[in-house]
This record gives structure tokens, sequence and C-alpha cells, in this order.
């Protein structure tokens, strides 16, 4: 058999920022950019969209919340002090504080505190020992009931205008307790619905409104620029350039882009950057031809303040648009990273640095020992040594925790590490907890897997930690970027702000061989005496997975002595021929048959759970009850209510490699039937190829379209405002590469 593939085809079609419904269904199903390979938009894929988003609204719900009164203590200690007027910021809280031990009242620790100096202390504070993991450490956190008489008005509405009363539950979710009162008023909220189509959106409007609607409806055009933006963001942006939204607000017949932009702004549905130019953007229009050279010039000035020259030849700073939710992560994040990065030297780093277990290590601790932010790159052999930074840090008695992506990837690291995932460290669930001023208890954070942070959960992690902290940011820049809006780690690579320390600790074997040339844009022949790579070519799907299951029951555990539960299979999408589903259901009936008792599901199924978008779970199956599906994850107990199990839970012996992104298995199949290769990318080829730990087979049906996409089709690009954020907070102190 061969063990590479090589030449050349043309490339499949990258989807843009406006890419059609279609393709973005497919993203919200599978929390990432995948293709589903079925005609996605269809009701099942609607329905099953919406849930994956409603289920995680209670847990981000909290997150938006803490976020919100972070921004609105920083507004308040940014206030001014004026004479004779009321105190506002810091001066207020400590006359808050005074006139509470004047009265005998408890005081607020928080109105105490100040913040801490620029430079570590001198000495690292004593170690704690890490907390012992919760026994069901997962649970499954469902949005707040709305009140039965809400969701039957809302019922009431949606069958009035013609639209699917089966939707009650999402439209009060999505629009609150007032979302009666608020479809009447303006019809096309409907959008706010994951899955809901414009189309669809104007039927429902042209019931409840009549001739009193049009496709000039202010209404219509403002939530239909708010539906683009959250479309967009799905695909992972953050903003969108305003031009783009126009010219997709024209391909919904909307009259007046322009108008409609700027009444979104006015009306703050949208926030608009940058925020000093409300008169004028990138259109190319304006209400004088002297105005708009003016405007032209100010954008000139702003890209090259210093007036090197280099600013003649540059193009206008292009006017973005943004949610507020993505735009105020943005914000906190950016302001957090800065705050990290200013933090001082430590001398006493130097002594760890001394008995780093290599070259690389030592490199990454004495960056930590000068930094209070640094950017760690490498592959999978790389994790050893921000791991080794950890424990040099603990026997300095520093506080510090290493937190990963996945419970898969937490259990692949010692137990004595006593590593966290993300999700569990910002739930309280695993890790140190937090001190009275809701602060992590921790000195320094390493976090693995940096690539899969989103915007938002970066943003909470980087608020949760205290003034003069650490935070190390490790993963393999190659990799499918988060399922949630944002780049945060591709955004700090860029912007160069920070130390990053590149690995020299290569991925061994033939698999770290024939993944790091991918990494460079190869797709090379590798040396494999241990059939360590296998490819095994197919004609059509149907023969796609035959071998498949060939491969997972027999071949791969006869050849390197692994149980069948240690192969992970991997494809494109979920949907198709070849797909997810079609996998899953050959392979259960092969390695687990039964009659699907509980809602499709046996007891001994292998399972994916998604608590929220981009979060995957792999479990078992154990029972059912009138309570739900009851689960067994990485060895905690989960109880998933019958009424999410549909949404939420897969048969999991194939993912999506966005699924796997932070997991490893012995052993990976990767199955690439013809109708995969619109989906494939360098990124998605170097994720699904690097799954495995011994073993790598590709079901091969794609022909040159493999080899193409490894060599010239990179990451979808995804527009943030992290980046120009970073370096205008800290060019000055740019570090080197």
């Amino acid at each position: 058999m061969e063990h590479a593939v090589s030449t050349d085809r043309d490339p499949a079609e990258e989807a843009g920022p406006l890419a059609d419904a279609a393709a973005a269904d497919a993203a919200a199903e599978e929390g990432g950019t995948e293709t589903d390979g079925e005609a996605a938009a269809t009701q099942a894929q609607a329905a099953e969209a919406a849930a994956a988003v409603s289920e995680a609204q209670a847990e981000l719900a909290a997150q938006r919340e803490l976020r919100e009164r972070i921004e609105q203590r920083k507004t308040e200690k940014a206030g001014p002090i004026a004479a004779g007027a009321k105190l506002s910021g810091q001066a207020a809280d400590l006359l808050a504080a005074v006139r509470a031990v004047e009265s005998g009242e408890p005081v607020d620790p928080a109105l105490l505190r100040t913040a801490a100096p620029a430079a570590a202390p001198d000495r690292p504070r004593a170690t704690a020992p890490p907390r012992p993991r919760p026994e069901a450490e997962q649970r499954t956190v469902e949005p707040r009931a709305a009140a039965p008489g809400t969701v039957s008005a809302v019922r009431a509405v949606l069958g009035e205008g013609g639209a699917p009363e089966t939707l009650a539950g999402q439209v009060t979710d999505a629009l609150g307790e007032r979302a009666p009162e608020v479809l009447r008023e303006n019809p096309w909220q409907l959008l706010a619905v994951p899955g809901v189509r414009p189309e669809q959106a104007d039927g429902f409007a042209r019931a409840l409104l009549g001739a009193a609607c049009g496709p000039g409806d202010e209404r219509r055009a403002t939530a239909l620029v708010s539906w683009l933006l959250e479309r967009a963001a799905l695909q992972g942006h953050t903003a969108l350039e305003a031009s783009a939204v126009r010219s997709a607000l024209a391909g919904h017949s909307v009259p007046d882009p322009d108008g409609a932009v700027r009444h979104a702004v006015e009306e703050s549905v949208v926030l608009r950057f940058p925020e000093d130019d409300e008169e004028h953007d990138d259109h190319g229009e304006s209400e004088g031809d002297d105005e708009h050279d003016e405007d032209a010039s100010e954008s000139a000035e702003r890209a090259d303040p210093a007036g090197s020259g280099a600013g003649e030849a540059a193009e206008p700073v292009p006017v973005l648009l943004g949610l507020d939710r993505y735009a105020l992560a943005e914000d906190a994040l950016a302001d957090g990273l800065a705050r990290l990065a200013r933090t001082g030297q430590d001398a006493a780093w130097e002594e760890a640095a001394a008995g780093a277990p290599s070259p690389s290590a030592a490199e990454l601790i004495r960056a930590v020992a000068g930094h209070g932010l640094v950017l760690h790159s490498g592959g999978e052999a790389a994790r050893a040594e921000p791991v080794a930074l950890a424990s040099a840090a603990r026997a300095l008695g520093v506080r510090a925790v290493v937190a990963v992506h996945s419970e898969n990837g937490r259990d692949r690291l010692a137990a004595d590490l006593g590593a966290v995932t993300v999700a569990g460290l910002l739930a309280g669930t695993e890790g140190p907890g937090r001190d009275a001023d809701g602060l992590f208890a921790l000195d320094l954070l390493v976090v693995l897997d940096a690539p899969q942070l989103d915007v938002e959960t970066a943003a909470m992690l980087v608020e949760s930690l205290a003034d003069g902290g650490r935070l190390v940011l490790s993963g393999d820049p190659v990799v499918l970027w988060s399922a949630g809006a944002g780049r945060v780690f591709a955004d700090l690579l860029a912007a160069g702000v920070c130390p990053r320390i590149s690995s020299r600790t290569p991925d061994p074997g033939p698999i770290g061989e024939l993944v790091s040339g991918i990494g460079i844009g190869e797709l090379n022949q590798v040396a494999a005496p241990g059939k360590e790579v296998v490819i095994v070519p197919v004609r059509d799907a149907g023969e796609a997975v035959h071998r498949t299951v060939q491969l997972v029951a027999e071949s791969v555990p006869r050849a390197f002595g692994t149980e069948a539960g240690q192969t992970q299979v991997i494809t494109v999408g979920h949907g198709g021929s070849a797909g997810t589903r079609a996998l899953n259901a050959a392979l259960k009936q092969r390695l687990n048959p039964g009659p699907g008792r509980f809602g499709g599901f046996d007891p001994g199924d292998r399972v994916a759970y998604v608590p929220s978008p981009g979060r995957t779970l792999q479990g078992t199956v154990v029972s059912a009850d009138a309570e739900g599906l009851r689960l067994e994850c990485g060895g905690a107990a989960v109880t998933v209510p019958k009424d999410r199990v549909e949404q939420a839970v897969r048969h999991g012996w194939a993912l999506t490699a966005h699924q796997t992104a932070g997991m490893r298995w012995p052993a990976a199949v990767v199955v690439l039937p013809g109708d995969a290769a619109q989906g494939l990318s360098r990124p998605w080829v170097y994720t699904a190829f690097s799954r495995g730990d011994r073993h790598l087979s590709v079901v091969h049906g794609v022909d040159q379209a493999l080899p193409k996409a490894v060599s010239d089709i990179p990451s979808q690009e995804r527009t943030t405002r992290l980046r120009g954020q970073l370096e205008a907070l800290l060019a000055p102190a740019a570090q080197p590469g």
C-alpha cells in the first residue's frame, strides 16, 4: 500500500465572510465550519442548530453578566472626580468603605481593592494544593424556564403568522419574557432564532402586518443587519466590514443599504469601528467629494500616525460593524492581555530554568520570568515544555494551574499535575477556585490547546487573573481554530506584542513526520515499516463505509493490539453518504448492535455529548429513565434530560475534525469520501491526521483534492479586531518573535 499521496487538482471554493445560509447552518450544527454534505436548509438542521445555541445560553448569560459588571466597574473607575461634584471611581469606593466603617456595617472587600504594581512580588506566594476533581464534574446546564403563559402567547403569535408553533420555546429563549410583544412590533425578530431564514421571516411579517410591510421597512433592515453578523459569528468572525454588510443587504432586496446600516448603528443594534468616524465610511460615497477626501486622509493618518510616508500608499482603514457581545469581549480581552503583558521581571525564576528538561523548556521558563504574557507553539510532543514550566513554578512555591480544552486532553497528562479543563476552571468545578474578589486563586495559568479559545472564553479567563499574574498560551498554530467567534491565539501571534517560544521538539515517528510536512503545505511520502500510516483507496462512499468498519473492528486491533474503542473515526461532516451519521450507524451495527431502545441508543453505545457549541464530551450510554439518558463521560456520571437528547447526543464512533480538536487516541481512521473534497483545507487535514498516537489510516476517495488542499487552501480568514487593539496598546513594548 502507498503511504502518502501527491499531485494536484483545483482547490475547493472557500466560503467568504457572508457565505450562504447552508454553510452557516452546517457550522452551527458542527460548532465549527465544516461541510455537512446535505441540504443544510432543512427544518431538521435548523432545529438542531437552534438547540445547540440555546443549550449554551445559560452558561453564556452568566459570563456576559459578569463581563457587564466588569465593564461597569471600569467605567466608574475611569470617571472624573470633579471638585464639588459627586465622587466616582476609586474615590467613591473608598468613601463607601469609610461610611460603612463609621456606621458599623460590614465592608465589601472589593471596595478596598487597589491595583497591584506591575512588578511581581519579591518572592512567590506559597503553593496551594490542587483541588481534587469532583466525582460528577460535568453537569447539564439548562436554560432558565420561561413562564408558561409567555410560551403560550408566543405560540399564538407564531400560529397567527403561519410559523411553526414548535418554535415557541426557542423564540422565548431568544427574545425573553416580552417575546410576544416584540414579535408583534417587529416580526423580523424571528430571525433571532437560529435556523430561520430571511424569506421565512418575510412571510411571517406579511401574515402579521399585511400591506404595512415591505423590503425597505426599517425593522426588517435592522433585523437583517443583526442576522448577518450572527451568521458571520458562526463562521468565526467577530466583526464584518461595513461594505460587506451593505452588499449582503442589497442581495436581500433592501433598497437603501447605507441607510439600513446607519439606522442599525443609531439604534445600537450593532457597533461601528472606528467609533470616531460617524459621518463617513468606506463605501466610497459621501455628501461631498471634499468631505470624502478629508475622511480618507484622516484614515491614512490613523494607519501611519508617525508620518513616515508609508501611510501615503496605505488603503483607508475599513469601517467594521460588530455585535456588542463580541465587541465587549474583544475590548475586555485586549485590556486584560495588555495588563498581564506589563507584569515585570521575577529573578526567582532563573533557578527553575537551570533545571529544565530541555532547551525549549528552559527558554520558556526564562521568558515567563521576565514577562506576564508568553506564547508557546509546538505539536503534541511540545506539550511537555509548558507542563515542565508549571512543575518548576510549583517547586518555587508559585500557585500554577494547567488548563486544557477537553477532558481527553486532561486525562493524557500525569494525574499528579492536577490539570483542569478550561470549562471546569471557569465554572469553578475544577481548579483552585476563586478568591474574595472573584479572581482565580493562582499566580500562573498555563493554557494548552490555546487555538481552541474563542474570544468570549479567553476574555473570561483573562479577566479572572489578578494583577501581577502570569499567563502562558500554548498550542499548535496549524490546527483548526476555535468553534466560537475569534482567533485569539492567531491574533496574538500576528500582533507580536509578547514573547513567543517556538518549540524545537518535533512529534516523533512516521505520523509526526507526515504531519510536520502538512503543516508547511507538503503532503510527503513517509516510510512506515510498522504500518503506522496506511492509505486505503476507495471508489465510492459505500466502499468507504465498509472499509472503515473493517479497519475499526478488525484490522487495527489485530495489528496493534488495541480495542475497537481506542480507534477514533474522523470525517468532514455529519451528513452525506459517508458522514458521521452513516458511519456511526454502520459501526453501531457491527460493534454494539441493538434496537436503540433509549431514543436510538443502547447501553454500551459510544456517544458524543455536546453540552455547548464547540465542546464535545465522549462517553458511553449506561441506561435511561424518567430523568433522561444516563452517560459515563471520563469517569463522571452525566444525565442528559430527555428533551435534550436528540439535539445534544450523537453516536460517537465517528466525529468531525472540529469535534476532535484537543483530543487524541491510540489510532485514528480518517474517512475522505468523494463528496468531502469541498470541506478540506490544510488545517483540517493537519488536525485530522494528527489525532492518532500510534496509527493513522486514511480511507481515501478524494483523488488529487487532498494534496491540493494541503498545498493551496490555508485557513479561512476571520475578521476580528483583537490584533489591531493589541498593537495599539502594546506595540511600543513589542517583543521579537
